[in-house]
């Protein structure tokens, strides 16, 4: 079963007003930095600065990050294999920064929490808030999301699949019931 929750508009108007949270919140854009989160954050990142740009006219830094060395359930400190960094470089500089971590669903928080470390093993942000497209509930951590796009009550035995039209050839938030 998949269900639409979202589709290209709604993902629109959601991004708009994050954005204009983001601005209000951090009183205009100085000292501001965008960090997407490998793969979709990154997308909704630039997204949000293209729309920061033309409110504000200007161009606030935006970087990625690619989390994986961090994440503490991708990879065993037991196995012989070392995890797999594709890049440890988050772009731009975030020392003494407001920075805006976003990723497109916010759940258990546990990839928040590796993309804090990754960037504290960086640099020394001013501060640290999270945008988020989606929160689905059920974090383990006591990590929550500052800028939410819309909250999407689950079940442990659902999904929330954001579709990007950069990698999925459409936008959209869609509902799957995960195989039993």
């Amino acid at each position: 079963m998949t269900k639409k929750i979202w589709d290209e508009l709604a993902i629109k108007r959601a991004l708009t007003r994050i954005t204009y949270e983001i601005i209000e919140r951090n009183k205009g854009t100085e000292d501001l930095v965008l960090v997407g989160i490998k793969t979709r954050g990154i997308y909704l990142a630039q997204r949000i600065h293209d729309r920061i740009q033309k409110l504000e006219g200007v161009d606030v830094p935006v970087g990625q990050l690619d989390i994986t060395l961090y994440r503490d359930d991708r990879h065993d400190a037991s196995l012989k294999q070392d995890p797999v960094v594709n890049s440890d470089q988050v772009g731009v500089q975030t020392n003494d920064k407001h920075v805006v971590l976003i990723d497109d669903v916010i759940y258990t928080g546990r990839t928040i929490r590796a993309a804090m470390d990754a960037l504290m093993a960086k640099g020394r942000p001013s501060s640290i808030a999270v945008a988020v497209l989606v929160d689905r509930g059920h974090r383990e951590l006591p990590i929550r999301a500052d800028f939410v796009g819309k909250n999407i009550p689950t079940s442990e035995d659902e999904q929330v699949a954001v579709h990007v039209k950069e990698i999925d050839q459409n936008d959209e938030v869609v509902l799957k019931a995960l195989p039993k």
